[in-house]
């Protein structure tokens, strides 16, 4: 075994027999003293600061020398970037302990600002991780394998990927040679999306054949945050996937369509809706209430901001039947709308609990190219209640079961039977949607995101 302090001493003449005792007493002395000044020197080297690393104030010293004693000690070259995350990570996940306020290292960054801005550089394609074993148990499927498949859910209209001939059911194997096994849909998404006018190769399984090399030259992909149709040839549905910046402006010209249509009765779909930017969620509940207050943002030193209607709505006439659709997935702006509608006596709510999210979040830029988000404060329905921890109760509750047939849709079916039993809108035509005022915001707001976007 290597002696953990090794010492080195210089030869001399074999000791006389008579002398043997002085001659060990002398040489384990010798031993223990420099024992005791390596290690002294050692502990010493620790107080002060050969890195540089400047503590804001007194609590950050501890830090300071821990890093200071890796960077000098450690046995492995260390890499400062990661070192750096590292302590990021450590001091929201520990020092703060909020979840929805974290680190953001840059690929994900970057990922969330496109989700958020709704536009960015990737070839069109929604993607979906699939349990082959088991379909259920997707909370099994924590990173690729041969088990857990990243597919295709669908590619987008008129988008590179429906152009290359991406079908619905294709399983991505690699991206770029690299395969995905071991990596997480984060990760992929990542690596699908870069600049418009680069290439991507990916290579597909197809049902029935052997995989195969498409190459995609990236675009700017522009989500479509709404899908509308009309249903019995009166009731309009509309669903919104995502509050981002152009998720309003979306929402209110298919909305006024709709209506210009012949809707006389409305199904606001807001499942599986994660959130976005607060102002989306102020305007798109101002399309169904007319004045009045929709929720307040409460923040440290009792600082309270109302956030009333806009008064442009195309759809405030109380006599117009509103239907909103949730479930567990619908969360923060989903559920600043939802409890906004129902608490406002504009809708019903018709399907499972929501998320049970009412913070804020500001989202902000490190030097690293990374973003932290910071939890600013707690917002509050009309009546001043809290969806936190339980989400938004149902008034007509219609959940999926493990029986339920994938082509069908309870909450959708208990919608319809509703709106059945009401009075349908008067004759009179709906007002046009207004321009809607920008509010003022130096950083964008955000209530979500609980999940991260799957197009690529």
């Amino acid at each position: 075994m290597t002696d953990p302090f090794p010492t080195t001493a210089a030869q001399a003449p074999p000791p006389r027999r008579a002398s043997a005792l002085p001659w060990v007493v002398s040489i384990a002395l010798g031993a223990v003293i420099g024992a005791v000044l390596f290690i002294g020197g050692y502990l010493a080297g620790g107080a002060g600061s050969s890195t540089g690393c400047a503590a804001p104030d007194e609590s950050f010293a501890a830090f300071c020398e821990a890093y200071d004693r890796l960077q000098r000690e450690y046995v492995d070259e260390l890499d400062s970037e990661e070192l750096a995350e590292g302590a990021i990570r450590g001091m929201f996940q520990y020092g703060v302990q909020d979840p929805n306020s974290g680190y953001m290292p840059p690929e994900q960054y970057q990922q969330a600002l496109g989700d958020l801005s709704g536009a960015f550089g990737g070839i069109g394609a929604e993607m979906a991780i699939r349990n082959t074993e088991d379909p259920e148990d997707l909370a099994a499927c924590t990173e690729f394998s041969s088990i857990c498949r990243l597919v295709v859910i669908a590619p987008l209209v008129d988008t590179p990927a429906e152009a290359a001939g991406i079908q619905p059911g294709d399983v991505v194997l690699a991206v770029d040679g690299d395969p995905v096994d071991g990596s997480t849909m984060n990760d992929e998404i990542s690596r699908i999306r870069g600049e418009p006018g680069t290439d991507v190769t990916l290579t597909l399984l197809r049902e029935g054949g052997e995989p195969f090399d498409v190459t995609i030259t990236r675009a700017e992909i522009t989500l479509q945050e709404v899908e509308t149709r009309m249903i019995d040839g009166h009731i309009g549905y509309i669903a919104l996937n995502g509050f981002s910046a152009p998720a309003s402006e979306q929402f209110a010209a298919a909305l006024a369509e709709l209506l210009d249509d012949g809707a006389d009765q409305i199904v606001f779909d807001l499942r599986d809706n994660p959130g976005g930017y607060i102002n989306a969620a102020q305007e798109i509940a101002s399309q169904f209430i007319g004045d009045g207050l929709i929720f307040t943002q409460e923040s440290a030193g009792n600082d309270v901001k109302r956030y009333e209607s806009t008064g442009e709505g195309a759809a405030t006439d109380p006599d117009l039947p509103v239907a909103v659709l949730v479930n567990g997935g619908s969360a923060s702006a989903s559920e600043i709308v939802a409890a906004a509608l129902q608490e406002r006596d504009r809708a019903t709510l018709i399907g499972e609990p929501t998320f049970g999210k009412n913070t804020v979040q500001v989202w902000s830029r490190l030097e690293n190219d990374g973003g932290i988000r910071i939890t600013i404060s707690r917002w509050f329905t009309p009546d001043h209640n809290s969806v936190a921890p339980d989400g938004i109760q149902l008034d007509i509750v219609a959940a999926r079961t493990a029986e339920t047939p994938p082509d069908e849709d309870p909450a959708l079916d208990a919608a319809l039977d509703h709106l059945a039993t009401q009075p349908v809108a008067g004759d009179g035509e709906a007002s046009e949607p207004g321009i809607v005022a920008p509010l003022a915001f130096e950083v964008p707001a955000v209530v979500g995101i609980v999940a991260e976007r799957t197009i690529c």
